[in-house]
């Protein structure tokens, strides 16, 4: 019995040591585990980087783009096949409306012009020879001398020189005018564009020589979004900004196409605007921008608190001394200004953060220039503002 106790005793004994070991290292390893436990950081903000939406009026901007073209361009064609003899304007010449541009060899349509003015005194003479036939049967017709059939007959051939005649001056007239229209002319008062032959060469009938540009009315075609084209309308006035000019220029829309551009969803809209110094160009680039008024007052915030994820706008809020990811809808933009509507997803009196910032996070502590923090939110901005 005494043996029995003995190891009953050791073996208490030895579980009591083991439990109080086991507490002992919880202990030290919890002590370990706070002492390694940083408290939690308060982000600062300074009150430049926060905002409130403001209740302001956004004009509806509509703006498209493309190239200036000169309505009034003209081809000059030779009418006439032959030799370039001489071309009297270069490019950028300025010319006048019925001006000599050149001359080209028309020996070959003078020849067959003289041919028909030959053919038109043959003819001539044939009415005048029929005519004096005429008059000589009436006179024996009435002496009974001819059958009245006689009398008819040569009536009808009377008639056939006479149309003969005609025929024949037809002929002379087409000649006459083609030489007239082979002449090189300016058909209209401008800017020589485009020489595309060179004297001394052989040119075909409507083969292109030259083109003369007005510049004093200048088109700017461009399309507009099918949610946008409702809102203009012909005749409306606009600005227009030219590539390399300083100021922009009045325009008006000229015409808006009736559907939209084949696979896109965009509608084309001309825009004409005066040009009366020609201080620019056919082909510059440049942009037409509309301007509509807005009768609303609409909330707004700056363009850099609004970021993007996953194709939903979202601002940050501070919300009781922590941050808020808040999902919104934007509506209306203006880059000029630098401001974005907010439609749904904020209230007027929110506290909003001016900028994004990299690796913010959702709850954590945040104050307005409260006591010292962590001001790294800062330090970030400019990072993020880049992407």
């Amino acid at each position: 019995m005494r043996k029995r106790w003995l190891v009953s005793g050791g073996v208490a004994i030895i579980v009591v040591a083991a439990t109080l070991l086991v507490v002992s290292r919880a202990k030290s390893t919890g002590a370990a585990e706070d002492k390694d436990k940083k408290p939690a950081v308060t982000l600062e903000f300074a009150p430049a980087e926060v905002v409130k939406p403001v209740l302001t009026a956004m004009p509806e901007r509509i703006e498209f783009s493309g190239p200036l073209m000169a309505p009034r361009t003209a081809v000059v064609r030779a009418k006439a096949a032959g030799t370039l003899l001489s071309l009297a304007v270069a490019e950028g010449s300025r010319v006048k409306a019925g001006q000599p541009l050149g001359t080209i060899d028309l020996s070959d349509l003078q020849s067959r012009a003289a041919e028909r003015a030959a053919g038109v005194d043959s003819a001539k003479a044939r009415v005048v020879e029929a005519e004096r036939q005429h008059n000589s049967n009436i006179d024996l017709e009435k002496q009974r001398f001819i059958s009245t059939n006689a009398l008819e007959s040569s009536r009808a051939t009377l008639e056939a020189a006479r149309a003969q005649l005609k025929s024949a001056q037809a002929q002379w007239a087409t000649s006459s005018l083609s030489i007239r229209e082979a002449a090189l002319a300016a058909p209209i008062s401008g800017v020589v564009g485009k020489r595309s032959v060179l004297p001394g060469e052989k040119v075909s009938a409507e083969q292109e020589l030259l083109t003369v540009v007005d510049l004093a009315e200048l088109e700017l075609a461009g399309v507009v979004g099918t949610h946008q084209v409702s809102m203009l309308k012909p005749g409306q006035k606009l600005s227009v900004r030219v590539e390399g000019a300083t100021t922009p220029v009045e325009g008006r829309i000229d015409r808006i196409a009736p559907s939209a551009e084949l696979g896109t969803r965009g509608i084309r809209v001309v825009v004409v605007m005066a040009n009366p110094n020609e201080a620019f160009r056919a082909g510059q680039y440049a942009s037409a921008i509309v301007l509509l008024d807005d009768g609303a007052q609409r909330l707004t915030l700056p363009v850099t608190a609004v970021g993007q994820s996953s194709g939903q706008d979202f601002v940050w809020t501070l919300e009781q001394g922590v941050l808020v990811r808040r999902i919104v809808i934007t509506g209306r933009r203006d880059d000029t200004i630098g401001r974005v509507e907010v439609t749904q997803g904020l209230k007027p009196d929110a506290q909003v953060l001016a900028a994004r910032f990299d690796s913010l996070k959702e709850g954590a502590q945040a104050r307005i220039n409260g006591t010292p923090g962590v001001p790294a939110a800062r330090a970030s901005a400019a990072s993020s503002k880049a992407s």
